[in-house]
């Protein structure tokens, strides 16, 4: 995994950006390396009972699809939730093996990687967020990184609590 706490203070805003993001995807797919496929499935909060590993990856996958795809391209919401069930896409990780939804969020980060290199980060997304606004780019890469690095520490916990692992 990439460090990134000796960034060098040249790099460009871009560069910053993408490899934070791309830091905080590292740190989901190391949080789940070795958990047992049991464990990746178990719901252990007794006030979140959609809170799994797997569901948490299968979410931050979603999330990405939903603000590059939808967003910021403007293309039709096919992501797995609905009004009745919003956080769809967390209940039905389960029926995953956690390896695949890993696979699929590491192939899935490739393309949007792409995405962003080609293009501007004052390019503006086709939709509206909820407040009316017409976010760039930069605004997505930024969010990104806030919810998954959000979700990672969620990932610690979960991890912990189920087999005693902690990360850096």
């Amino acid at each position: 995994m990439t460090r990134i706490d000796d960034t060098p203070p040249a790099w460009d805003e871009r560069t910053q950006l993408t490899t934070f993001l791309d830091y905080t995807r590292d740190t989901a797919r190391a949080k789940c390396e070795g958990v047992s496929a049991e464990n990746a499935r178990k719901a252990i909060l007794p006030k979140s009972p959609l809170m799994t590993m797997s569901g948490v990856i299968n979410h931050l996958r979603w999330v990405e699809y939903y603000w590059f795809e939808v967003v910021l391209l403007g293309g039709e919401d096919i992501g797995p939730w609905t009004d009745e069930d919003p956080d769809r896409e967390m209940r039905i990780a389960v029926d995953f093996p956690l390896t695949q939804l890993l696979d699929e969020y590491a192939e899935q980060s490739a393309r949007y990687r792409e995405l962003v290199a080609e293009n501007d980060l004052e390019t503006k997304a086709k939709r509206a967020i909820r407040n009316g606004l017409h976010v760039d780019l930069r605004w997505i890469l930024l969010h990104l990184t806030e919810e998954t690095a959000r979700h990672n520490g969620h990932l610690d916990i979960l991890r912990e609590l189920l087999d005693g692992t902690t990360g850096d």
